[in-house]
């Protein structure tokens, strides 16, 4: 507990949401950084300890014990520090399959990434250049190679950062202009660009409308997983069309807006292109398909 209980808490500031793009920046203005794969949480330290919550403000210190632990021995009175909540490999590389194993049993197997400070020692940092509040975040957590960790940058050469992040098979990069102050809410001074995935799915069914491309409703292990578009040739929507069993309803489990989808017979591979790392299909399309 820290002295200074008639002073006003910190409050959580509604994070900075980057802009997803296809390709990475590539002018000397930016500063590039992996995009860690986990939970954004903004960490809080005030006269009364230190705080966890989420991107949308829900308190998790709880479980997040050990960081809240090491956030107070850092050298501030205070700050608010932007950053991701990773289940680390023995590598270092983000797992965030076991994120929720970790929180629920082995909390001192979690890391915090910091890649932003918003207000320290009672300054509020936000309208300062990236780079600079980056150097006042390294000043602060170095070494950084431990619980509480440092999100590493390059400056410039993001297409070569974002080569090498696609062949260390991560989920993509963040990329934010070095003059930049912080902003909550969506802004295109941060850009994320996510690395491209080619696998397998079952092809349940084909949705059209007018003036739109076919999008092709897709499954994975027997769950629903987002659609593609269907960017064949004509031959091979031709193969498609004469697949459709009329009247068939759809499989369960699908959201009610792809109700009225034109539902294959089982047994149709395609073969899609879709971004890393998200829950459902994202900007996917279909590459090839083929019947068992």
């Amino acid at each position: 507990m820290r002295n200074g209980a008639g002073e006003a808490r910190l409050k959580f500031i509604k994070p900075l949401e980057p802009v997803l793009v296809l390709e990475p920046p590539v002018s000397d203005d930016w500063l590039h950084e992996i995009k860690f794969d986990g939970f954004r949480v903004q960490l809080i330290l005030d006269w009364a300890g230190a705080r966890a919550f989420t991107k949308n403000g829900h308190d998790w210190s709880k479980r997040f014990w050990p960081v809240i632990g090491a956030a107070e021995k850092l050298p501030a009175k205070s700050f608010i520090l932007d950053g991701e909540m990773i289940a680390p490999d023995p590598d270092g590389r983000p797992n965030f399959h076991q994120m929720h194993s970790r929180m629920a049993w082995n909390a001192e197997l979690l890391a915090f990434v910091a890649f932003d400070i918003l207000h320290l020692d009672g300054w509020d940092l936000r309208s300062l250049p990236a780079i600079e509040r980056k150097a006042m975040l390294w000043d602060l957590v170095k070494p950084a190679d431990g619980i509480i960790q440092y999100s590493q940058h390059v400056e410039g050469d993001g297409a070569e950062f974002y080569a090498a992040v696609d062949k260390m098979g991560l989920e993509g990069m963040v990329s934010k202009r070095r003059g930049s102050p912080y902003h909550s809410g969506p802004s295109d001074i941060w850009v994320k660009t996510k690395c491209w995935e080619i696998g397998d799915f079952e092809l349940l069914g084909i949705k059209r409308e007018p003036g739109k491309p076919p999008q092709g409703i897709m499954a994975r292990g027997g769950k629903y997983a987002g659609s593609a578009t269907v960017a064949l040739t004509s031959e091979m929507r031709e193969r498609l069309w004469h697949r459709v069993r009329k009247g068939r309803a759809p499989p369960p489990g699908l959201p009610k807006a792809i109700s009225k989808a034109e539902w294959l017979k089982p047994g149709i591979t395609a073969r899609v292109r879709y971004l890393r790392g998200e829950p459902k299909l994202r900007h996917a399309t279909v590459q090839d398909v083929r019947e068992e």
